[in-house]
């Protein structure tokens, strides 16, 4: 009997990926903490796009990650490995950024990526955060480096990066310009702050947004559609503007005058992925959102807000990823998967 409840205590329930590209719950091995790291029990996760291209086989994990699906996670410290130089405790409620792993009872996370839930939040709504606004605060900060007054054209603005990163521009005192594809979403985006809201598929928004900053453009654009958008794109960006890439949904090939265009607007092109960073760079990352965007969740009036969209059971994610793909969603679609 003892050596059936250590089998047990050893292995966990976590979602794997046949060879068919069908998602399914499994018992595997439960991690155990490194030099460093911090095991969590996981209370929920939240999709994101990569893990749709994961599950078949075009974004496979950096080396060394898990093999498992989920690129954020909240829930509570299970267990603390040598070397840990926080004043972490056993049971605190914590968020946390993570290479993949997610989908899962258990995860192991160098502390440097881990962040306190705020207290009015529930580890629900922590689900929500690590991945889709990091990315947006890296994107507005670490890279395109927005100042306060300029104009922020955020492509699909009703997403989890989209909504998280309408807010943050709020909170540098930016003016956030979005476009989503329904009228739904556009409304939602106005609501969380968006200054206007673009239907992408019934308006040109280039032409939108010349005509809201009255021919200048947008100072900064953040992209994550790539080819289908790339001329309208240039002829939103302002004079010396910068557009970030990071993502390709509507294609990674361009066709005409692209750098001809980019070069009349001195325009910068800039790229950026956060899932292959270097554990220093998000470490880097965490620590700068921890300190600068963190208490708003608690002290801004209004306070910021993770979206959440909807919630799924750990043995409904193959649901949970097909209303992903059909592009419903607005704002983040948590997995539920421990019970607390």
């Amino acid at each position: 009997m003892s050596e059936e409840k250590t089998v047990s205590q050893n292995l966990m329930q976590a979602v794997c990926v046949n060879e068919a590209g069908e998602l399914g719950v499994k018992h595997v091995p439960r991690p155990e903490p490194k030099d460093g790291q911090i095991l969590l029990r996981v209370a929920a996760t939240a999709l994101n796009r990569a893990d749709l291209l994961q599950k078949k086989g075009l974004y496979p994990p950096p080396p060394g990650e898990s093999e498992i699906l989920g690129l954020e996670a909240s829930g509570v410290i299970a267990d603390i490995g040598p070397g840990v130089k926080g004043n972490w405790m056993l049971g605190s409620k914590v968020m946390a950024l993570l290479g993949g792993g997610g989908y899962a009872e258990y995860v192991a996370v160098p502390e440097e990526h881990i962040m306190p839930v705020p207290s009015n939040l529930d580890l629900h709504q922590a689900a929500a955060l690590p991945e889709a606004w990091l990315t947006a605060f890296q994107l507005l900060h670490f890279i395109a480096k927005v100042k306060a007054n300029e104009t922020v054209l955020i492509h699909a603005g009703a997403s989890g990066v989209g909504t998280a990163a309408i807010q943050l521009v709020r909170l540098c005192r930016a003016i956030p310009v979005v476009t989503t594809g329904s009228p739904e979403k556009l409304t939602f985006a106005e609501q969380v702050g968006a200054a206007v809201g673009i239907n992408y598929k019934e308006e040109d928004f280039s032409e939108k947004v010349l005509q809201f900053t009255q021919g200048k453009g947008a100072d900064v654009i953040l992209d994550c559609i790539g080819g289908s958008f790339w001329e309208k794109n240039i002829c939103s960006l302002a004079m010396d503007g910068r557009w970030v890439l990071y993502g390709t949904l509507g294609g990674k090939t361009a066709d005409g005058d692209l750098f001809g265009k980019l070069l009349r607007k001195r325009g910068q092109l800039l790229s950026s992925l956060l899932r292959n960073r270097s554990l220093e760079y998000k470490a880097e990352l965490v620590r700068s959102f921890t300190e600068q965007v963190l208490p708003h969740f608690q002290s801004t009036d209004p306070s910021l807000r993770p979206v959440i969209d909807s919630m799924f059971n750990m043995e409904d994610v193959e649901m949970a990823h097909q209303h992903m793909e059909a592009n419903k969603n607005i704002g983040k679609i948590i997995i539920k998967i421990g019970t607390f």
